[in-house]
Parts: C-alpha cells; sequence; structure tokens
C-alpha cells in the first residue's frame, strides 16, 4: 500500500468504511480497524506494517499542518 485510498480501498474489502468529516480522526480511526484485522489474523503482518506506518506518517503531516495555522 503505497497512498491512504489504497487503504481505505482495502479497508473496504472487509466492509469497513470510515468518514467521520475530520482528517485526523479518520486516519486514527483506519489505524483502529487495521489492529483489529491485524488480531484477528485476517491480514498479512507485512501489510499491516506498511498500512500504520503510512497513517501514523499522515497523522503526523495533519498534526504539524494544524499546529502552523
Amino acid at each position: 500500500m503505497k497512498t491512504i485510498y489504497d487503504i481505505q480501498q482495502y479497508l473496504k474489502q472487509f466492509g469497513t468504511i470510515i468518514y467521520i468529516g475530520d482528517r485526523i480522526a479518520d486516519l486514527e480511526l483506519m489505524e483502529v480497524e487495521l489492529k483489529e484485522l491485524y488480531q484477528s489474523q485476517l491480514i498479512e503482518p507485512c501489510e499491516y506494517q506498511s498500512a500504520l506506518l503510512l497513517l501514523r506518517h499522515e497523522i503526523q503531516m495533519e498534526k504539524d499542518k494544524r499546529q502552523v495555522k
């Protein structure tokens, strides 16, 4: 997975669609959903790790944007 869109499409395969309206909250909820899928052994460790890394990076970028404003 290379983009947040890829993660969204991946989660859709499991019936999970996330849209709260707050970008950071959306990303954090995606992280929680991925963790639950991983703990249920429904996704591979490498997929989990790459998605988690991407999400945490994106969350940090969004938080940095908010601090600048």
